[in-house]
């Protein structure tokens, strides 16, 4: 079964070559890249989606460190903004990564901020995921000399036998760690035939949420899960890497559940995370609706933070602020009375106290928060009608 999963990949890499896919060569040659005999095989590259939404805009990974692990964006760095989700890997049973942080080819400093989010280890291998969000500080773009590229490094409190890093940036998600980051999660176990699972376990997800999932082992073939599209695979006589992602249409659950072909006893690791999308619009979900002059507005008005699909932007908690758009009054112009700003609640920013004070034909509310688009509400009266 193993030689059949070699060569069906083979087959795929050989095809995406026909169809002009940029293919990370082993034999390729970058200025902040791995010697030739250390890196895996060809990643490939996707384009930014049109369409909006979280996308996968840049990737890259090598193996065969031993001392520090680092890899840069070449040829292309990552959009400003985006999310950069970067694994580290590792024979040895112990977290031994110091600091994880960027700067360019050339030695100048970055400054963008790696926050760990899972670490395994089980069988006397290990690895690490870290997200950085928005990130800043570098030209957008390729350079040939790579004097500009992106790289994000990590220094090892010891040395290591064989270690590597995927990289992977994305755009659309939310521009704070806190806010982004969602459910995540690691599991490690072993096996010594086909099938074996490798599950970190189940994660909840919103519509248009990311899941970035990664399986490792000192053992070789891989099957991805169901509904993901690869990002990279990576192998050496060591290790055997690959990183997958899904952007999920509903909200719901996905498991992440790989499938190894081993066939002699090895050990797996897998790390999921959810990053959450960026808000990036406003909506009335639910409109003010006609009232006595004086009298609090019912149901309160509600105003949702939308991503770029209009999904429900769940991890958006910021302030939002309510005013008249259209002055309806028709003695003289209404004014809005009650707490016009509030701070969102899983993207919701609820206003349960509105009221306006002048009769009036045609009222409209807006709705506006920093960063996003704005909204106004469906017209409404006060008075009898």
């Amino acid at each position: 079964m193993r030689s059949t999963v070699l060569k069906n990949r083979t087959t795929i890499a050989g095809l995406a070559a026909l169809l002009g896919a940029v293919v990370l060569a082993a034999g390729c040659r970058e200025p902040v890249g791995p010697s030739p005999e250390h890196q895996g095989p060809g990643l490939p590259r996707f384009a930014v989606a049109a369409s909006g939404g979280i996308a996968l805009d840049q990737q890259n990974g090598k193996l065969g460190e031993t001392t520090t692990i680092w890899q840069g964006f070449h040829p292309t760095n990552p959009h400003l903004g985006d999310a950069v989700v970067v694994t580290f890997y590792w024979v040895g049973s112990t977290n031994i990564i110091a600091r994880v942080y960027d700067h360019l080819g050339d030695g100048t400093p970055v400054g963008n901020t790696y926050t760990l989010v899972e670490y395994v280890t089980g069988g006397g291998v290990s690895m690490a995921t870290y997200v950085a969000t928005n990130v800043q500080g570098f030209p957008e773009g390729t350079d040939p000399n790579g004097n500009t590229t992106l790289v994000v490094h990590a220094d090892l409190a010891a040395p290591i036998q064989d270690g590597g890093i995927s990289l992977s940036s994305f755009t659309g998600v939310s521009s704070v760690t806190a806010q982004a980051l969602g459910p995540h999660q690691s599991a490690s176990g072993s096996g010594s035939s086909y099938p074996t699972i490798a599950d970190p376990g189940a994660l909840a997800v919103e519509a248009g949420a990311l899941t970035y999932g990664v399986t490792m082992s000192d053992g070789q073939g891989v099957d991805r899960p169901a509904g993901f599209t690869t990002i990279g695979v990576l192998t050496d006589p060591t290790l055997w890497v690959e990183t997958d992602y899904a952007v999920q249409t509903s909200a719901g659950s996905v498991d992440p559940r790989w499938t190894w072909y081993f066939n002699a006893p090895h050990t797996w690791l897998a790390s999921a995370l959810v990053l959450h999308p960026a808000a990036t619009q406003l909506a009335f979900t639910v409109q003010p609706s006609t009232t006595m002059p004086f009298l609090t507005i019912q149901p309160p008005v509600k105003v949702t933070a939308l991503d770029a699909l209009g999904n429900p932007a769940v991890s958006f908690n910021g302030q939002v602020t309510i005013a008249i758009a259209n002055n309806g009054g028709l003695l003289l112009p209404g004014k809005l009375s009650g707490t016009k700003t509030v701070t969102a609640v899983n993207g919701v920013a609820t206003f349960s106290d509105l009221s306006i004070d002048q009769v009036g034909n045609g009222y409209t509310l807006q709705g506006a928060a920093a960063g996003l688009s704005g909204a106004v509400s469906a017209p409404f009266n006060i008075g009898l009608w």
